[in-house]
């Protein structure tokens, strides 16, 4: 496995993604579960470009605490422009990953991460971590996603079957959401919460989620899964023609847990 790099050019590309209509009620759902009030003081895992710290932010008011880690400092660059936050506190950013989180135990109440454990070789040590930091009782917060959920429409379903197979290339655990409410019983959690978080496109759009989707792919899969750049271009090509005729659906699973 060979993971995508988020370089300023990706990051640059899922900060867009990120604004899509789209991820913007992916991270409404997400705040519902959090309920987060003011003073909670949290800690967001893979924090990227920083839209749902910031939106904490707000939630959490100036009496609370806001700590986002990365390992990509082309992420952390763009999350420090928006760590200044009206009415909130100042963000506090950190290189670093959930193997390793920068923190004393039970520093926070709440632990969030987004589309970040699907990339982690031991989720087990990675929840342990998680686990350290939080208060007794606190929450720990996950969404991550199922790839074999995708419904894409194409008029070449084979090449989209070669596409998508490469594209797992980037993940560690592409499956994860199957397995993770295991994980986090086992890991001393109990599981409060859990819903399917969808995401439905049903024509091409340049500001929906698929289409920046797209890019990513292309820019990805070219010798991954002996896909290649040609092929890669003809597929992305054959989904943006598709125009009234487009669809495509993805599922995302959100797991809310309480640390015992």
């Amino acid at each position: 496995m060979n993971g995508l790099s988020f370089d300023p050019e990706v990051s640059r590309q899922v900060e867009a993604v990120y604004g899509t209509p789209d991820v913007v009620e992916q991270r409404r759902v997400v705040r519902a579960a959090l309920a987060l009030r003011a003073g909670d003081r949290v800690l967001d895992v893979g924090v990227g470009p920083g839209l749902l710290a910031a939106e904490m932010a707000a939630e959490v008011g100036p009496t609370g605490r806001i700590c986002g880690i990365d390992v990509s400092d082309s992420m952390l660059a763009i999350a420090s422009t928006r760590v200044e936050v009206p009415d909130g506190p100042r963000i506090e950013l950190e290189q670093a990953s959930v193997a390793r989180i920068p923190y004393p135990a039970e520093s926070f109440d709440v632990v969030v991460s987004t589309q970040v454990f699907e990339y982690i070789e031991d989720v087990s040590g990675a929840l342990d971590e998680v686990r350290r930091v939080l208060r007794p009782a606190g929450r720990v917060v996950l969404l991550d996603t199922d790839w074999d959920s995708i419904v894409w429409r194409s008029s070449d379903d084979a090449r989209m079957e070669r596409v998508l197979t490469a594209f797992e290339d980037h993940l560690v655990d592409p499956h994860l959401p199957r397995t993770l409410g295991d994980v986090l019983a086992k890991s001393g959690f109990t599981l409060t919460h859990l819903q399917t978080v969808p995401i439905l496109n049903s024509s091409y759009d340049g500001r929906t989620y698929s289409s920046g989707l797209i890019d990513i792919i292309a820019g990805f899969v070219p010798g991954h899964g002996g896909v290649s750049e040609e092929e890669a271009h003809a597929w992305a090509d054959d989904l943006r023609a598709l125009g009234a005729g487009y669809f495509f659906s993805l599922n995302r699973y959100l797991f809310v847990a309480s640390a015992l």
